[in-house]
């Protein structure tokens, strides 16, 4: 029988990390459901004027965007370490120019296309928004679904690989899209709380 490798350290993280957030999807639609009232801090300036438990999740978030531009001595996936001088390693093979010149064309287009399906799909959400279709505390939950959709993607399948035609994360162009993504919906609704985030 044959034995299944053990899960690294790194993807038992992000494992706990996604049941962590589906947890936080489920408490988030039980707040819209039954205590909506806790989504008033998301108006104007009522993040300060009365506690929420979406303060918590505000933390959440503005410390998980702080440890990803200063990861300090924490085990990162190095798709989230490309930007730093001591993760480069340099050819020792005389580099094909014109190959690597083609690649970064390649993947600059593949970034284009899931940018612009990315606007897209937020214009027709932004959309039913400002006609009245879906309200503020639905814009919210969007960001939260899209909260767990991330670890989705690193974890069991990301729909963007198509267009990317790339083979992980690590040498993914648009890695480090996460918060812009998850919270492209609250951009709409202004106050603090999404203004803070995005």
């Amino acid at each position: 029988m044959k034995h299944k490798p053990p899960v690294s350290k790194l993807r038992a993280t992000y494992i706990a990390k996604l049941v962590g957030r589906c947890i936080i999807l489920l408490l988030a639609l039980l707040i819209w459901l039954f205590a909506p009232a806790h989504l008033q801090v998301l108006e104007g300036m009522n993040f300060f004027r009365t506690f929420s438990p979406l303060h918590l999740l505000w933390v959440i978030w503005l410390l998980d965007m702080l440890y990803q531009i200063f990861p300090i001595r924490r085990q990162l996936p190095l798709g989230s370490m490309k930007l730093f001088r001591q993760h480069f390693k340099p050819l020792r093979e005389k580099i094909n120019r014109a190959a690597l010149t083609e690649y970064i064309r390649t993947t600059t287009k593949a970034a284009y296309k899931v940018m612009l399906v990315w606007i897209a799909l937020i214009a027709v959400i932004a959309g039913l928004y400002f006609t009245g279709v879906i309200d503020r505390n639905v814009m919210f939950l969007l960001s939260v679904v899209f909260y767990v959709c991330d670890l989705i993607c690193v974890l069991i399948w990301c729909p963007f690989r198509l267009m990317m035609k790339n083979r992980c994360c690590t040498t993914c162009r648009i890695f480090n899209w996460d918060h812009l993504m998850m919270f492209s919906p609250i951009i709409f609704i202004g106050g603090f709380y999404a203004i803070s985030l995005v």
